[in-house]
Parts: structure tokens; sequence; C-alpha cells
């Protein structure tokens, strides 16, 4: 399984009304691992920003006037994402600027080199309902350190992203014992002797992934506003071996 988890940086809030790209950062998860790679461009738009993205990039024309042009960029940013699902966060935004900056070059849309397009923030407000979704937000409840972005910056905003979705995400990757296709009817020993057939390791934690739990444990609890199921369970495990 290989993830992009990209994001941008532009000049305005539409590309119909002109604005363009500024900045594109991309970093590769492949089997839930970061694995260290990454795409990371400024972009020369020829044009000013508005004050409201300037703001909130801090990119000046200046800065940017000395750096390559989309189209001098494209084809690296493209072998990187080829053939991986991208994560997006507000996917529709990115996905219109960058077919508008393909399009511009009479190049096929994004969709056309990537396996598909997760969009990270329709999947956090499916898991949060009701509540802030917002990047930010989501790095205050899953406990994922971003005291050091003073401003928005496509590959600072990815590299965010990526550990947001991991922890989103965790939980939901199979062990692969759907493809035994165990009969609800199947009996205890049935399902043992298959689980045995997987023939699993058993790897013990060690005191640094104790801890790494511990403080996993602590976020849950501060985003369940609560005890979390885990200490539930153990505190019931506690409870039946006293009685």
């Amino acid at each position: 399984m290989r993830w992009i988890i990209l994001d941008t940086e532009t000049t305005g809030l539409d590309p119909a009304y002109g604005h363009r790209i500024v900045e594109i950062g991309a970093i590769e998860v492949l089997n839930r691992g970061i694995t260290g790679r990454d795409f990371h461009t400024y972009l020369n738009p020829g044009r000013d920003s508005d004050a409201g993205a300037l703001e909130v990039h801090g990119l000046t024309t200046d800065f940017l006037s000395t750096k390559p042009r989309f189209e001098e960029q494209v084809d690296e940013f493209l072998a990187f994402i080829e053939g991986a699902e991208l994560i997006i966060h507000n996917a529709p935004f990115d996905l219109k600027f960058l077919n508008a900056e393909l399009k511009r070059i009479d190049r096929e849309p994004v969709t056309n080199f990537c396996s598909g397009v997760t969009d990270s923030l329709a999947h956090a407000k499916t898991l949060h309902p009701g509540k802030r979704n917002s990047l930010d937000a989501l790095c205050d409840r899953y406990g994922v350190s971003n005291a050091h972005r003073q401003l928005h910056g496509a590959l600072l905003d990815s590299r965010l992203l990526a550990e947001v979705w991991l922890a989103m995400t965790r939980g939901q990757d199979s062990l692969m014992i759907d493809n035994f296709d165990v009969p609800e009817t199947a009996s205890v020993a049935a399902n043992e002797q298959r689980l045995e057939a997987l023939n699993l390791p058993v790897i013990l934690p060690s005191a640094a992934d104790l801890l790494a739990h511990e403080s996993y444990l602590v976020a849950l609890d501060k985003a369940a506003k609560g005890a979390c199921v885990w200490r539930q369970y153990k505190a019931a495990q506690s409870t039946e071996v006293k009685t």
C-alpha cells in the first residue's frame, strides 16, 4: 500500500480567477511507514498572491520570482505520485488547482496518474461529526505536535497530515485473516487451528513500546473526554481478578 500525503499553497482561492500554485509538498508512506522520500518545490506563479493567501503562507512575489515554473517540475512531480493513492486534506481544493495547472500545459488530470484520491477532511468528519476538523484541530486531537508551525507550508503540512492520517486510520489494517474465509458457525477449536496456520511470530513490546502505547492512551482519553475503551477493559479485568 503506497500513499502520497500531499498539500499545495496557492496565490488565492480559485484557479478560475487566474490563481496559481506556489508550493507543492508530498510525503511517501509505504505500508503505513513514512519512508523519508518526499517531493517539494516552490513555483513561480507569474503573479502576486492575494493578501489573504500571503498571510497564510508568507511566500512573497520576490521570493517566488526565482523559482521554477510548474511546467519545469511537472514530470518529476507526476513520477513521484504515479500509481499511489493521494491523501489530501480538503482534496477538492488541491485537485482543482492541480488539474488547472495540468490543463494549462495540455496534460491529463492528476487522477490519471495516481490510483485514487482520499479526502482526509471528509474522513475526519465521519469520525468526528460536528467537531472542528482542520489540520490544527486534528493535530491537537491526536497528539501530533505542530508547535513549530508558524505559517502554512506545503511540505510541513504534508508531514503533519501524514502523522494525523496514520493516527486516524490506526486499527483499520487487516491481519490477512480474511483470506481464510472462516464460517460463522466454525468452532473455537477450528478457528484456533486456522490462526495457528498463519504462523505469526509473537513479539513482546519493549519498554519504549509500552511508553508510546501509554502516551497514545492518554491522547485517546483526551479525545474521548474520559476513559477510552482500553482503560475500561483494563479496569474490568482488574475487577474480575479481585472477585
